[in-house]
């Protein structure tokens, strides 16, 4: 599993590679196809790539840019490799200038090949938005970003495992997943409600959480297999009130290790993250997963029905 999860190309802060492992081990033992409708750094995705080589892929984002991408990483990666290593070179004389001349002409062009390095260089790997849907985030000066060998082969390791039976779209989530039946299965990994407001854009979408609950009664009504990785804590912080009682889901915590951002600001708290499982696939799996057989399903926080934020 560990060599599965270094294949990510992508440096996205709030990829579930630390919790892929917990996360695929809540999948059923069969199912045609797997959607990510937010697709991210897509590291569910590869690890059931490299695992489930029988399963179809349908990867979603509706940041096309992001698509524009995966789709070069699975269909060329021998070009965006090159142009990514022409760039990281190209650099090397004046980063920060080069830095800000790319993500001007990202932002003129929405080119993939300046996508992957500003993600690669950008500061802890964070995407920000401005109201005009500009990627603003400064530049990481300590650091270049991946080295060109390095990405080449995460790239080729990506490319290895999706070419061929994935399927990617620039949708909202909710037609990305049209024609799921109930013998497939969903993962979602959607913008956390403590970092995707308005005045905090780390995603270039909001998802509104009145909206994502609405899609979810659907999703159960068609008797939909999903699993979602949504709210969660940090320390004594709480980020988002949780998803409604009445879905019915089964909500486990997963700690996910010590946080980046702790670290970088010398503390030491942990990164409590939340999963969630759908009706029909506690159904399917007979009850608790044995991934999370660990875990014990977390009480319903006050709050979750009646719209008030969590504390």
């Amino acid at each position: 599993m560990s060599t599965l999860l270094r294949v990510s190309p992508i440096p996205y802060q709030g990829s579930k590679r630390k919790l892929a492992a917990a996360i695929v081990g809540c999948f059923p033992e069969e199912f045609p196809r797997l959607y990510e409708p937010f697709v991210g750094s897509a590291a569910v995705t590869l690890a059931t790539a490299g695992l489930r080589p029988e399963v179809s892929l349908s990867l979603n984002d509706t940041n096309a840019a992001l698509v524009a991408l995966w789709q070069e990483i699975i269909e060329r990666p021998d070009e965006i490799a090159a142009q990514y290593s022409l760039l990281w070179h190209e650099q090397l004389d004046r980063p920060r200038d080069f830095y800000d001349e790319m993500r001007d002409e990202f932002n003129a062009t929405g080119r993939p090949d300046l996508f992957l390095y500003l993600l690669a260089r950008c500061v802890k790997a964070a995407v920000r938005y401005n109201a005009r849907g500009e990627f603003n985030q400064s530049p990481d000066n300590r650091r270049l970003g991946s080295k060109p060998q390095r990405m080449t082969r995460n790239i080729a390791g990506a490319s290895r495992l999706l070419r061929g039976r994935t399927s990617v779209t620039a949708l909202d989530f909710t037609e990305a997943v049209a024609d799921a039946t109930p013998h497939d299965l969903i993962y979602m990994d959607p913008p956390y409600q403590g970092v995707s407001s308005n005045r905090d854009r780390r995603y270039a979408d909001v998802l509104a959480y009145d909206v994502f609950v609405a899609a979810l009664v659907e999703f159960n009504r068609r008797d939909l297999s999903y699993i979602i990785s949504y709210d969660g804590r940090m320390g004594d912080k709480t980020y988002g009130k949780p998803l409604p009682e009445t879905l019915l889901l089964k909500h486990y915590e997963i700690d996910a290790g010590r946080s980046t951002q702790s670290t970088l600001a010398g503390g030491d708290a942990r990164t409590i993250e939340s999963i969630y499982l759908s009706p029909a696939l506690v159904d399917r799996l007979g009850g608790a997963p044995d991934a999370l057989r660990g875990s014990q399903p977390q009480a319903h926080r006050p709050g979750a029905d009646q719209g008030l934020p969590s504390r």
